[in-house]
């Protein structure tokens, strides 16, 4: 579950929208770590959002009374993982960064938590995603923290190669889109083939 979560975390923060060229903007503009921490903002974000969703679902999922329709969440969250990597393929990699304030490291991971927070589909995201992996218990616990551990290593690696690549790394924003597409293809694959197969 631990590297089910690092590869998902990866993968869903990936694909370069308004957060990804802000972290960009501030490697550039500030150094390595200014991006780092920003992106360990949006990382916070999404491991609690993570958090909500999988707990919530644990609760719903672990009442026998869910068992009859286990198998249609587990298929919904199959079907929203598929349309995620069709969503994230087809997608238009942001030239824009959002707009935040923050001139120091703890302004910059605060404005970045902010914003990230402020789009709540990512609680739905994570939502049809782990009903349709279909954890509960300590399980759940471990998806979640590699949720954040692969989230934050996407966030290390960008604000790197940023400081190293420069404005080479904009090129291949359209390639990192299409490889985070077909990973999460991947997953949506193997959840309806276990649920339909």
């Amino acid at each position: 579950m631990l590297l089910k979560g690092i590869v998902l975390g990866f993968s869903i923060a990936a694909p370069v929208g308004p957060i990804g060229v802000l972290c960009i903007r501030r490697s550039l503009i500030n150094g390595r770590l200014a991006g780092f921490v920003s992106g360990l903002g949006a990382a916070t974000a999404d491991g609690f959002y993570g958090a909500l969703a999988v707990f919530g679902l644990s609760l719903v999922l672990t009442r026998p009374s869910a068992a009859p329709w286990l198998d249609g969440v587990r298929i919904f969250g199959g079907l929203f993982l598929l349309y995620l990597a069709i969503k994230t393929w087809f997608s238009v990699p942001a030239h824009e960064a959002a707009k935040a304030g923050g001139t120091n490291l703890w302004s910059m991971y605060a404005s970045t938590v902010f914003l990230t927070l402020t789009n709540p589909a990512t609680i739905l995201a994570f939502a049809a995603i782990f009903a349709g992996v279909g954890v509960t218990g300590s399980a759940a616990v471990w998806l979640v923290v590699g949720v954040f551990i692969g989230s934050a290593c996407w966030w290390l690696l960008l604000s790197s190669s940023v400081s190293l690549l420069r404005e080479r790394v904009l090129r291949y924003a359209g390639w990192i889109n299409k490889t985070s597409a077909l990973i999460l293809l991947g997953f949506a694959v193997v959840i309806l083939w276990q649920v339909l197969g």
